[in-house]
């Protein structure tokens, strides 16, 4: 699987609860910029309608240059591709809790399917960032000074 791009900013907001796997409904242009790794998901999010679809806003998708784009817009809804069961497990766990859907990489399958891992996820307080910060630090540091031995 090639990782075409990762939300880094989302694991460190947000605590991941469950993690699932979704297909991404895309334009023929919009699979090849997709491939050739021009997609920005930092500031995305995935949104669930009343009808129980999922759509992926704010995402960025940048024009592919071979292809005739005259009205593409590099930051349209997409919706992304969930079984049945997983809509509705998704409906329930965010009942009642105040869950966001955050995509949290875009790959590419062996079979050449562009897929996105999306996650529900709790948002994090300001001193859990901070803690989260710290423990970085210190596993950084204590892989510097084994190194160094």
């Amino acid at each position: 699987m090639a990782i075409l791009a990762n939300n880094r900013k989302a694991l460190f907001d947000y605590d991941i609860i469950e993690t699932f796997e979704a297909g991404i409904q895309l334009i023929g242009s919009e699979v090849k910029s997709v491939k050739d790794g021009h997609i920005q998901i930092k500031e995305s999010y995935a949104k669930m309608t009343k009808s129980g679809e999922v759509y992926l806003h704010n995402a960025h998708i940048s024009a592919y240059p071979n292809a005739n784009n005259d009205d593409y817009d590099p930051y349209r809804i997409r919706k992304l591709l969930l079984h049945r069961r997983e809509l509705y497990s998704i409906a329930i766990k965010m009942r009642g809790q105040n869950l966001t859907i955050v995509p949290i990489k875009v790959y590419n399958t062996p079979r050449g399917l562009v897929k996105v891992e999306i996650g529900l996820a709790k948002g994090k307080k300001k001193y859990e960032k901070r803690r989260s910060i710290k423990e970085k630090e210190l596993k950084r540091e204590i892989k510097s000074t084994l190194t160094r031995l």
